[in-house]
This record gives structure tokens, C-alpha cells and sequence, in this order.
């Protein structure tokens, strides 16, 4: 099941490194091709939710199969997609049929290991979790390098049949309930839907249609505002809710789900920022971005052997607290930048957050699903990992809008400063200028310019980036106010509400 919930995450980011090589491939255009990526989150968020209810319908041995086998013949059909909207229905069944695999593999360590084991199996989902979108973009580049882009999804086919076997041979631990389908709330999965779709859609596109000046992310924004207000109520009323929003009123289910939205945006926003500053700042090519990005987890790797004993000794409210400070504190570190900024300028940073992810990703794990009845761990999975999805999906789109204002305005600053009163950007343009000259270039004080225009881009660039990682540096550690209102877990406490 950790394979298969491997390859679900893995795959939102393969396609990341290798979108010209696809685009080309399809003959699609810049604009189009980044529905690669955007249909399967889409279809993704949708089915997560869902998930809970689902399991309780066919069992979690079946709806684990079938999520597999649908993601593994999915992904063999997108090697073989023969233009955009093929490839881009073949993505939404990707994540829509291989979405329902990362909260059933999180509601099983709740509910089949005793607790002694729980923490080691957080561990390992958690490294999953947080390394599969590390290494994607890095996998990516390297496939698609060395054979072509089409094996970005073949390399699935194999473990995905695997997995299902394996699952489907020795996994049974619940019966399917076939009298929920008598009680299907049709009116919430279509809320649910309407809501999720849209959102991502306007998170995905927003930045491309520079928002609310867009006729239809404006008309989707309101649709998202008024299907979501409709849902919540729905829920709360029907009597067989497509998903149990009353999970919510646990507190430490809750304020858990809010700190793995947090997550969900340092998480997936560094990830994304990282790559664009090596191509963009230094001009490093993809393989050469994956010995940058290998820091990350290998530091990873090591906190596993870190957080294991820690959680059996500390109040896990504390290490959370360490999680969280620490990945502050390697996101405060990475802001500050310069141009010259080589490889060591970034592996410290990188080993403070490497080993901070799992400092953060045991406790909450624990802290919000630990102390539910194991009849609700399936609904409150889902809704967990929904959070950290919609954490990243939020993080990436207002970090790309940052990116694009943030950028204008620092080069406008710089801009200013630049001008015929400043002795010093006069003596910089006529050196240019010397230099242009001995070049023999037709215009060098034209050439000149350009270079200095140039420079002052690449510099706003920086100082973009440094704002970027400040920020999310800020909401980690605002995000610790609200740790005191977490109960503490006790592990035996935990133990026999399971044996109950």
C-alpha cells in the first residue's frame, strides 16, 4: 500500500521537469500543456474526500485494488495518449482513480497496527509523503533525458500490478457494507465536486488569467464560495453525509488538520520555488537541480532515525513545535540569497528542513487522527490529507501571483535607483559600455543597457525569492500559536479505544 500511495504522490510532480518534452510531443501549446498537471490534481482533490465513504461501501481491500489497478491502467493509457485531450482525460482518471490510495494507507496504520507500531509506520508514510514530490521532478528529468517522456508513466505499469496483487492476495481486514449504496448522497458528491473542481481550477489558472480581470475565474470564485457554503450545510444535515464533517469537532483533529494545511504549503511551495531559482538564477539543467534537491532527502532519511525515539520519549505537542521551528528556521535561512548563492548556500538550509519534515509530519499524524474511534479514521483520513493538498495547492498559486508582482515592483525600485544623478550606475554603464565596445558590437552603449537591464531582472528575481521563503518562514512559526490548544495524546489511552 506504501508503494502504491508512492507512485499516486510521485506522480503529481514527474511531469514537472518535462513539460516542453510532453508539450512537444502532443503539439500543444504553452497555455495548454499545463493541464498535464493540472487535471490530475483536480480529479485528485475530488476523490480524496470521498475516499472515506468509499472504503466503507467496498472495504478497504477492494477500493485499494480497484484504486490501484485504475491508477496503473491510467497511467499506461497516458503513455499512449495521442494528443492534449486525450492525454488530459487520461490524467483526470490517473488522479482520480489512484487519489483514493493515500488516505486508505493512512487509515490503516490506525486501525491495523497496534499503537506501539504506530509511530514507525507514520514514519514511513510520512517519508513517502514528503520525498515522492522531491524526487519527481528529478526522476522526471532524468527519464525523460536518458529514454523519452512516455516512460514517465510506464515506469507505474509494473509495481502498479504488483501492488495490486499483493494487496488483493493478503489484505482483508473489513467487509464491504453494499446497503450504503441504498444511502448514496448524491447532492453531496455533486457539492463536493463542484466546490473542489473549481477551486483548483481557479488556483491553477488564476495567475495565466490574471484573476478577478477573467469573466470566468470570477464566475468560478463565486461558484466555489456558494457550492462550498451549500455543502457544509448539506453535510451537517443529511442523515448519511458523504463525509462526516462532525470529525471537526474533535480539537485535536481540527487544529491537526490546520497544521497539515501549513504543511501542505512549505511543503509543496519550496519544492516548487527551488527548481525555478536553479534554472532561472543559476541556469542549472534538470539533473544538475536533483543534486540540489538530493539534500532534502537524505536529511530526510536521517530524521526517521531521529523521530522514531524522540516520539516515545517528548510530548509530541513539543516536537511538533520543534518540526515546525525548525523548518522556520531552514526557510529563514534559504532567504538569504544572492546571485552568487552555490551549492553549499543551499545544503544547509535544505538539512535543517530535510530534518525537520519528520518532526513535523509524526506528531501531527498522531496528534489529529490518534485519539478518533477507528468507525471514523477512514472519513478523518481523508479529510487530513485533503488539508496538506489544498495547503500546497493555495501555496503554489499565491506563490506564482508573488512571484510575477514581487518581481515588477523590486525591478522598478532598482529601476529608480538607476539614473543620471547616481555616480555610481553612470561609472557601472560606462564600464558596460568599454566592454561592449572592445567587443565591437554596432551599439555598445545600447548593448550596455541591455545588460544592465538584464542584471537588475536577475536581481529583482533574488529579492523575490528571498521574500518568498521569508514568508512561508512566517507562517511556520505564527502556525505555533495555535499548538497549545492541541490535547495530549497517551499512548495507552490511544490503545484502548483501538481494542474497543
Amino acid at each position: 500500500m506504501a508503494i502504491g500511495v508512492f507512485m499516486a504522490v510521485l506522480d503529481i510532480q514527474i511531469v514537472a521537469s518535462s513539460l516542453s518534452e510532453i508539450q512537444a510531443g502532443l503539439s500543444a501549446t504553452q497555455d495548454e500543456i499545463a493541464w498535464v498537471q493540472t487535471s490530475y490534481l483536480i480529479a485528485e482533490v475530488i476523490i480524496i474526500p470521498l475516499s472515506g465513504w468509499l472504503g466503507r461501501v467496498f472495504s478497504t481491500r477492494y477500493l485499494y485494488v480497484l484504486s490501484a489497478g485504475g491508477f496503473t491502467l491510467a497511467s499506461l493509457a497516458c503513455a499512449f495518449a495521442w494528443n492534449l485531450p486525450s492525454m488530459v482525460v487520461f490524467r483526470c482518471l490517473q488522479g482520480f482513480l489512484g487519489g483514493a490510495m493515500i488516505p486508505m494507507a493512512f487509515a490503516v496504520i490506525y486501525t491495523v497496527f497496534p499503537a506501539r507500531l504506530q509511530s514507525t509506520m507514520t514514519i514511513v508514510m510520512g517519508l513517502i509523503v514528503t520525498m515522492a514530490p522531491t524526487v519527481g521532478p528529478v526522476l522526471g528529468g532524468y527519464l525523460t533525458e536518458t529514454y523519452s517522456w512516455e516512460f514517465l508513466f510506464l515506469i507505474n505499469v509494473i509495481p502498479g500490478a504488483v501492488v495490486c496483487t499483493l494487496v488483493w492476495r493478503f489484505f482483508d481486514i473489513d467487509q464491504p457494507d453494499w446497503s450504503l449504496l441504498k444511502k448514496i448522497d448524491f447532492v453531496g458528491i455533486a457539492l463536493i465536486a463542484l466546490c473542489l473542481g473549481c477551486m483548483q481550477f481557479v488556483l491553477e489558472e488564476g495567475v495565466r488569467n490574471q484573476w478577478f480581470e477573467s469573466d470566468l475565474i470570477l464566475a468560478l470564485t463565486c461558484m466555489v464560495v456558494l457550492s462550498g457554503i451549500a455543502m457544509v450545510i448539506w453535510e451537517l444535515k443529511h442523515p448519511h453525509p458523504i463525509i462526516d464533517l462532525y470529525a471537526f469537532r474533535n480539537i485535536n483533529f481540527a487544529v491537526g488538520c490546520g497544521y497539515s494545511f501549513v504543511l501542505g504549503v512549505g511543503l509543496y511551495t519550496i519544492i516548487y520555488l527551488t527548481p525555478i531559482y536553479l534554472a532561472s538564477v543559476k541556469g542549472l539543467n534538470s539533473l544538475q537541480i536533483g543534486h540540489y534537491l538530493m539534500v532534502v532527502g537524505l536529511f530526510q532519511l536521517l530524521s526517521a532515525f531521529v523521530a522514531g525515539p524522540l516520539e516515545k520519549k517528548i510530548d509530541l505537542r513539543l516536537m511538533l513545535a520543534i518540526g515546525f521551528g525548525l523548518f522556520a528556521l531552514g526557510s529563514w535561512m534559504n532567504a538569504q540569497l544572492t546571485s552568487e548563492s552555490g551549492y553549499w548556500d543551499f545544503f544547509w538550509p535544505q538539512a535543517v528542513r530535510g530534518m525537520a519534515l519528520m518532526l513535523c509530519f509524526v506528531p501531527i499524524n498522531t496528534l489529529s487522527l490518534g485519539l478518533l474511534p477507528p468507525e471514523e479514521i477512514k472519513n478523518a483520513s481523508g479529510l487530513y490529507n485533503l488539508m496538506r493538498n489544498l495547503g500546497g495547492a493555495i501555496g503554489l498559486a499565491v506563490a506564482n501571483t508573488l512571484l510575477v508582482y514581487l518581481s515588477k515592483a523590486h525591478y522598478a525600485s532598482l529601476r529608480e535607483s538607476i539614473s543620471a544623478t547616481n555616480y555610481q550606475a553612470q561609472e557601472f554603464i560606462d564600464g558596460l559600455t568599454d566592454i561592449m565596445r572592445q567587443a565591437q558590437l554596432p551599439d555598445p552603449q545600447l548593448a550596455a543597457l541591455k545588460q544592465l537591464t538584464g542584471l537588475a531582472w536577475r536581481e529583482a528575481e533574488v529579492m523575490t525569492f528571498n521574500n518568498l521563503f521569508q514568508g512561508i518562514a512566517l507562517i511556520f512559526f505564527i502556525s505555533l500559536v495555535i499548538a497549545p490548544f492541541l490535547r495530549k495524546v497517551d499512548k495507552q489511552k490511544v490503545a484502548a479505544i483501538q481494542l474497543e
